[in-house]
């Protein structure tokens, strides 16, 4: 079997990759290792975290706000076991969809793990041990990433759980700590505890959501504790005992302190991911990887390896299903022979609590680290009349741009919708908009966008309704 371009791994940026070269006119086969394509996102990742994340908001909602709606409910009653029939149903059709699309676009499918031969040789090995070659002119790797484990801490997916674990738990622990405070940590965290879970969330660093804009992470720290967050930070975690009832978690200051634990029916190990290359053949093949083991390319997504290429989580940057989709579609045009190419400065990053957490461009940090002069504007959801309407007040807009020529340098939002609201930015900042122009453009009222258009007032402290 010959083919333009085989792709190893169907998740996001696999399967769109694939996809993009299918519509170019390039013979294409991909190879997944799953019986399922969508990789870890739409099989134990995104996709059913999503699903988690609206029923349990659903709950909440009706338990703790219906009431102030003037709505009467019973109070609602907890069937996870149907919860989590909702979740894999919507995984299913995701899934069934990425099947249908790869039929759609004469896509050829194998199931099995695939290893590089050789540069134009993919071999492809089924459940069953059976083997098959396929000849490509060109092989993108697109095998995303694994989850990262703690020394001495096994998972077990029980008591000791990863993310694919906790999305899985057919009871909600009354006690649940979650082992870092990033976005998986604190999206998980965030569903079990509108369940009924008392979370603690321990992180080695003396904060929340590293990479974040610093004055966000503080106000979404502030808001969880409200809601009923525990955080320990500036604490690394030693061992991890199951006991009887569960588990012992034994922590100490980051900085060099006694030791203290934490008793746990459930405890979250949710310190990153990273890239998931084993098995490929690319120590063989002699492609060359960095210290943390992520492949290295060029501009191009070329490895040092002729004819082979590689995108999304294995490769540099962030860990972003939209990240590998966008590299998967550059590459497929770059094969082609068009000009392919990701803007790695405009690539939104959104957390889905509630309220959710969303950004672009640079922070504050990155700024002052860089020595650039930029302008400040801000804008509370407390002064938006849709927020102030439907007691969705938590949060803010802030927009940071260029001291001297207004160009739109990074948003950051905290609130409700800011997943959607931020491709506002997104979009703004694509094209290169000031922060004017922003603030010229016609907003609906009344509309939680309107705060993006105060926000970018503000930045020349003219906003109307603060």
């Amino acid at each position: 079997m010959s083919y333009d371009l085989v792709v190893i791994g169907t998740g996001p940026g696999g399967y769109v990759c694939a996809i993009r070269a299918a519509q170019l006119g390039l013979k294409t086969a991909v190879v997944e290792k799953r019986k399922t394509h969508g990789g870890t996102c739409l099989n134990v990742g995104c996709i059913p975290s999503k699903a988690l994340l609206h029923a349990s908001h659903m709950f909440e909602d009706t338990r703790e706000h219906f009431a102030h709606l003037g709505i009467g409910v019973t109070p609602p009653t907890l069937d996870l076991k149907q919860m989590q029939v909702f979740k894999q149903e919507g995984v299913d059709g995701n899934t069934k969809g990425v099947e249908f699309l790869l039929k759609k676009n004469k896509i050829d499918a194998f199931l099995g793990t695939a290893r590089i031969a050789a540069a134009g040789q993919v071999e492809v090995t089924g459940e069953d041990g059976s083997n098959q070659i396929l000849e490509t002119k060109n092989i993108v790797i697109a095998t995303g990433s694994d989850v990262t484990r703690l020394p001495g801490i096994e998972i077990d997916e029980k008591t000791i759980v990863s993310s694919t674990g906790a999305l899985d738990l057919d009871t909600v622990p009354k006690r649940l700590v979650v082992i870092g405070a990033g976005v998986i940590g604190l999206e998980l965290g965030s569903v079990w505890r509108r369940l009924g879970s008392e979370v603690t969330v321990v992180e080695y660093l003396d904060r929340i959501l590293p990479g974040m804009d610093g004055e966000v992470a503080k106000n979404f720290q502030r808001i969880l504790s409200k809601q009923g967050f525990q955080f320990k930070l500036g604490a690394k975690v030693t061992k991890a005992e199951k006991t009887k009832s569960g588990v012992t978690l034994m922590f100490e200051p980051a900085a060099g302190g006694s030791s203290e634990s934490l008793e746990a029916d459930v405890v979250l190990v949710a310190v990153g991911r990273i890239p998931y290359t084993q098995g490929l053949g690319l120590d063989e093949l002699g492609v060359q990887k960095d210290n943390r083991g992520r492949i290295l390319t060029d501009a191009h997504f070329s490895t040092n390896v002729t004819g082979i290429y590689a995108i999304g989580d294995v490769i540099a940057g962030p860990m972003l299903a939209h990240k590998a989709e966008d590299e998967g579609v550059a590459v497929a045009e770059i094969l082609a022979g068009k000009a392919g190419h990701v803007n790695y400065d405009v690539i939104p990053s959104v957390v889905y609590t509630s309220p959710e957490v969303a950004s672009v461009g640079k922070t504050e940090e990155e700024l002052k680290a860089a020595g650039v002069a930029y302008n400040v504007g801000k804008f509370p959801f407390t002064a938006n009349g849709r927020a102030k309407v439907n007691r969705t007040t938590d949060g803010f807009v802030k927009i940071l741009a260029d001291a001297t020529t207004d160009k739109v340098l990074g948003v950051h939002i905290i609130g409700a919708e800011a997943g959607n609201l931020i491709h506002e930015a997104v979009i703004a900042m694509e094209f290169g908009a000031s922060s004017e122009d922003i603030a010229r453009s016609c907003h609906a009222h009344p509309t939680l966008a309107e705060a993006v258009k105060e926000a970018a007032l503000a930045v020349e402290k003219r906003a109307i309704h603060m």
